[in-house]
C-alpha cells in the first residue's frame, strides 16, 4: 500500500509527524513463524514433497523537494509472500500481497496445482538439508531512525538549499530526496530452516542544473547507508552535487582515438557487475558467458584480489544465509588474479555437477584491494586519456565479452584534467580489459555492496560523435 501526496494537494498542510518505520519485531517474528508452520503443514497435506516461503514487509517514507517546495510525500507499507511448492521434481510458484491465512493457503494451493502440471526437472528442489545455515549472526542491519515527514522534509530542503546557493552558475534544481525504509524478510522451508532479517536503508540525494556559455549540464550526488548516522550531511551532498554539475560546463569535443581510460569507483563497480554476471551459474550452464571454464585460471592481473565479506556489521549486503538458507562464508572470489569460485545456487550447481556456493540471491559485500594510488596519482599515471564518470546503454555481449557503451567524463593531458567531454563511446573487450588492468585506486566508494576504487586501464577505443 502506498499513500502519496503530490505538490498540487498542498502537502504542507497534511504532513504526518508520527514515525513511519514502526514495526514490532517480536510480534512479527511470532506471526511469520506460526504462519509458516501452518502453511508447511498444509502443503504437506496437499501432497507437496518440499516447500519454501519468503515473506516480506516494508514500511517507510520518501520525500522529494524541488526549488524549496515539496514535490511528493510518499508513505509505503507493503506486504508480499512468495511460495514455491515441489511435487517431486515438479515446481510451482505463487505469490500474494494478502497475508491473511485464507489468502496464503489459496496461494499454496495455486502453487501446488501449477506444480502438478509442470514438466519434471531433475535438477530442481530445495538446497540440500545438510547445507542449511545453523548459526544465526546479529549483523546489525536494523537501524530505524524514527523518521517522520517533517524531519525528512527538512533534510531534503537543507540538502537542496546548499546546492542552489553554492554558485550563481547553478541555474535550477531537479530536486532533493530523502527516503527511509525498514524491511522485514522471513524465509522458511520444509527442511526446518527459518530466519527473520530486519533491515533498514536510508538515502539522501540532490540533482542540480548549471548553465554556461555552451548550454546546460546536470549532475547529482547522494549518500546511502543502513544507519542514518553514516549518511553524509545534506549540506555536503548539496555542495558536491553543485561542484560536479559546474565541472561539466563548457564541454569540448575530442578526436576519435585510442587512449588510456580511468573508471571512477561508481563506474568501476559496473565492470565488477559484468564479471559477476559472467561467473553466475545460470550464465555458465547456458554457456552464455565469456568466462566459461575459467575456474582456477588467471582472469585478472596478479595484484587483483576480490574478497566477499558477508559478516560486515551494517553492511549493505551482509547476510549469514543466502536466499535458499545456505550458510554464507568469507572467501576470496579472485585471489592474485585467479578465479577461485563461480557464483552458484543449488539449481545451477546441480546442472554444472558442482557444489552450491551460497550465492542464491547474489553476492554479499565485495571488497577489491587497491594498489596504493590515490585518485590524483592515478590521473598522473593516466597522463593522456579519459576519466569516465558516467555511462549509458547496455552494449555488452555476455558471450564474447565485447564491450561498447556511451560515456561522458573528463579529458586529461599531461596528467591534468583539461575539460569535460560527452557524447562519446568507449569500446573494448572485457577479457582484455580485465587482464590488463594497470592499477586500482584507494579512493573507495562505500555507497554500494561492491566496494572498489578507481580502475586505470590501458588503451581503449574512444569514439566521438
Amino acid at each position: 500500500m502506498c499513500n502519496k501526496i503530490n505538490k498540487n494537494s498542498n502537502p504542507n498542510s497534511t504532513i504526518d509527524r508520527s514515525s513511519a518505520d514502526n514495526l514490532n519485531l517480536e510480534k512479527e517474528s511470532e506471526f511469520f513463524q506460526s504462519v509458516s508452520e501452518e502453511l508447511l503443514d498444509y502443503a504437506n497435506k496437499l501432497g507437496a514433497t518440499e516447500t519454501e516461503f519468503g515473506f516480506s514487509k516494508d514500511v517507510g517514507l520518501s520525500v522529494s523537494v524541488r526549488n524549496q517546495e515539496i514535490e511528493t510525500l510518499e508513505y509505503n507499507r507493503d506486504n508480499s509472500c512468495g511460495i514455491s511448492v515441489y511435487c517431486g521434481k515438479q515446481k510451482g510458484n505463487a505469490s500474494t500481497s494478502d497475508l491473511s491465512i485464507k489468502a496464503l493457503k489459496e496461494a499454496v494451493e495455486a502453487a501446488f496445482n501449477i506444480a502438478k502440471f509442470t514438466q519434471a526437472d531433475s535438477f530442481s528442489g530445495l538446497a540440500d538439508k545438510e547445507l542449511m545455515a545453523t548459526k544465526p549472526i546479529n549483523l546489525e542491519l536494523d537501524h530505524p531512525m524514527g523518521i517522520n515527514a517533517e524531519t525528512a522534509k527538512d533534510l531534503a530542503l537543507e540538502c537542496e538549499q546548499a546546492g542552489l546557493s553554492f554558485s550563481d552558475k547553478i541555474s535550477n534544481s531537479e530536486g532533493a530526496s530523502f527516503s527511509s525504509h525498514r524491511n522485514l524478510h522471513f524465509y522458511a522451508n520444509s527442511h526446518g530452516f527459518s530466519a527473520m532479517t530486519p533491515s533498514t536503508r536510508h538515502s539522501l540525494s540532490c540533482v542540480l542544473l548549471a548553465e554556461g556559455d555552451k548550454g546546460k549540464q546536470r549532475d547529482y550526488w547522494y549518500s546511502a547507508s543502513r544507519d542514518a548516522k553514516n549518511i553524509e550531511p545534506g549540506s555536503v551532498i548539496g555542495i558536491k552535487a553543485a561542484e560536479r554539475t559546474i565541472a561539466r560546463l563548457n564541454s569540448r569535443k575530442i578526436n576519435t582515438q585510442k587512449a588510456k581510460v580511468l573508471f571512477v569507483p561508481e563506474m568501476a563497480r559496473t565492470l565488477i557487475g559484468h564479471f559477476k554476471s559472467a561467473i553466475n551459474g545460470t550464465s555458465l550452464y547456458r554457456e552464455s558467458s565469456f568466462l566459461l571454464n575459467k575456474i582456477d585460471q588467471s582472469v585478472f592481473p596478479s595484484f587483483f584480489n576480490l574478497e566477499e565479506k558477508p559478516f560486515i556489521k551494517s553492511g549493505l549486503a551482509s547476510a549469514w544465509h543466502d536466499s535458499e538458507g545456505l550458510a554464507t562464508k568469507e572467501q576470496m572470489i579472485v585471489e592474485n588474479g585467479i578465479l577461485n569460485t563461480y557464483l552458484l545456487n543449488s539449481y545451477s550447481a546441480r546442472k554444472l555437477k558442482m557444489s552450491p556456493t551460497a550465492h542464491a540471491g547474489g553476492t554479499h559485500n565485495l571488497f577489491l584491494k587497491d594498489t596504493g594510488q590515490s585518485f590524483e596519482q592515478l590521473i598522473k599515471e593516466l597522463g593522456k586519456g579519459l576519466i569516465v564518470t558516467e555511462m549509458m546503454g547496455h552494449g555488452v555481449n555476455a558471450i564474447t565479452g565485447d564491450y561498447s557503451r556511451g560515456a561522458s567524463g573528463f579529458w586529461v593531458e599531461n596528467g591534468e584534467i583539461q575539460h569535460f567531454v560527452e557524447e562519446i563511446t568507449i569500446a573494448g573487450n572485457l577479457t582484455d580489459m580485465f587482464s590488463n588492468i594497470m592499477a586500482i585506486g584507494n579512493d573507495f566508494d562505500y555507497r554500494s555492496s561492491i566496494v572498489t576504487g578507481s580502475w586505470l586501464l590501458p588503451e581503449m577505443m574512444i569514439a566521438s560523435s
